[in-house]
């Protein structure tokens, strides 16, 4: 395949020829007609997500969200949740206290009696099942396991997942969405994974790093309630080596567990920490010695500004999903959309992270390159070259009105090893 007319960073405007998956040709322009024309626009590497749990954000064509943006109340939750016809199962998702309150199964009893009715917590750690779905999927008092009466199931994903309707999940919608992003490579970063999710996964156009497959990161799951000690911690993280381990940290001790975890267990390369929640700015040196990566979304703390503000300590506040004090310091840094429980838009990220506050909003360059890391190093960023692999995306612009944008309608089309993924002009 040959593309005319792209401005390639260290190049500018130039013709790129693409072979055997890869980039075989950069050169200035030719006469010959070439297959696609690049109008000038800029031609960059495709962006990897590099956290996000793809299963359930296929979920979400079959779902009803009600977070605070779509629900916004108490009226506005219980109308969602009453939609569509008696007696058929509700899946809601996203939800947030500042909605309605706590939910247990009395509440939302109360609030959709007629049907069986699940709501996620927008973490994505928390279930609540109304009593009609306890009835229907045989929980109700305490059968098959129970759940306390109360209808809370606190990360019983795997556990439920056989008492409920198949749930039709559009991968083929995700992984059109993503190219019309940009987006040419996934990690998906399910705590457990099946071992048929790969399988499952294989209709994406993209790229594909599962974790706890194969060679990816293995992931732990940390929650303060049940949380090892540092040396237990260690002795799993020694039970995977040599493979990377991506450890999920939203709380200080957790932070602080896993850095003592990894100093004992000894770091290796490929080492993460996902999300970083709170990173308080005496451990900054420490983690940068130990050169692990922190895979973050700075784009929560816009989000979520108003709930924080009120659900997070505050001693924590000033520390939450650092970023440019991260570089800064020399910590390897990428950034994931945690997508379905975060906006699955990286520009949208981008914008984020460039528009933050407390002195942690970096510049607009490093902002995309937060997305265009390799998929097992996120903080190794790739540039395009002769040689590089031809997971491209080209722009209606030139980078510099790009990055002024700093939007997914920049995005004219998407290759993975030299195939377009996105619809022809």
């Amino acid at each position: 395949m040959l593309i005319t007319d792209v401005e390639v960073e260290g190049y500018g405007r130039v013709d790129v020829r693409l072979g055997g998956g890869r980039v075989v040709g950069i050169g200035r322009p030719g006469a010959r007609r070439g297959d696609v024309d690049g109008r000038g626009g800029a031609l960059l590497v495709g962006l990897n997500d590099h956290h996000l749990h793809l299963a359930a954000l296929a979920a979400e064509a079959a779902s009803v969200r009600v977070g605070p943006a779509e629900a916004g109340d108490r009226g506005g939750l219980v109308g969602a949740l009453r939609s569509g016809p008696p007696g058929e199962w509700v899946r809601a998702v996203g939800y947030h206290e500042s909605v309605a309150g706590e939910l247990d199964r009395w509440v939302l009893d109360d609030f959709a009696p007629d049907r069986p009715v699940r709501v996620q917590h927008r973490s994505g750690a928390l279930w609540v099942w109304n009593s009609a779905a306890l009835r229907a999927a045989g929980l109700e008092g305490g059968g098959h396991g129970g759940d306390g009466g109360d209808g809370r199931f606190w990360r019983e994903d795997e556990r439920l997942r056989g008492f409920t309707p198949p749930v039709r999940l559009d991968l083929r919608g995700v992984g059109a969405r993503a190219a019309a992003y940009g987006i040419t490579g996934f990690t998906n970063a399910d705590p457990h994974p099946g071992q048929d999710l790969p399988e499952l996964l294989s209709v994406l156009p993209q790229r594909l790093v599962v974790m706890g497959i194969d060679d990816a990161p293995v992931k732990f799951l940390l929650d303060d309630a049940t949380l090892p000690t540092p040396g237990e911690l260690a002795a799993s993280v020694a039970a995977v080596r040599p493979r990377p381990v991506a450890v999920h940290c939203v709380t200080r001790v957790q932070l602080l567990v896993t850095l003592l975890a990894l100093e004992e267990a000894g770091p290796v390369a490929g080492d993460r920490i996902e999300h970083g929640s709170v990173i308080p700015a005496e451990t900054l040196p420490w983690l940068a010695r130990l050169g692990v990566t922190v895979v973050t979304q700075p784009h929560f703390p816009v989000e979520r500004g108003r709930e924080y503000a009120t659900d997070v300590d505050p001693d924590d506040q000033a520390h939450l999903y650092r970023c440019r004090s991260l570089a800064e310091a020399g910590i390897p840094l990428a950034a994931g959309t945690d997508a379905p429980y975060g906006s699955a838009d990286p520009w949208a990220v981008m914008r984020a992270a460039v528009e933050r506050s407390g002195g942690e909003a970096v510049a607009r360059r490093a902002a995309l390159d937060l997305f265009a890391g390799e998929p097992q190093r996120p903080s190794r960023v790739r540039r395009l070259a002769v040689g590089s692999v031809a997971d491209l995306c080209l722009l209606h612009v030139p980078l510099k009105e790009a990055l002024d944008l700093m939007s997914a309608d920049v995005v004219r089309a998407t290759f993975v090893g030299g195939r377009r993924i996105t619809p022809p002009d």
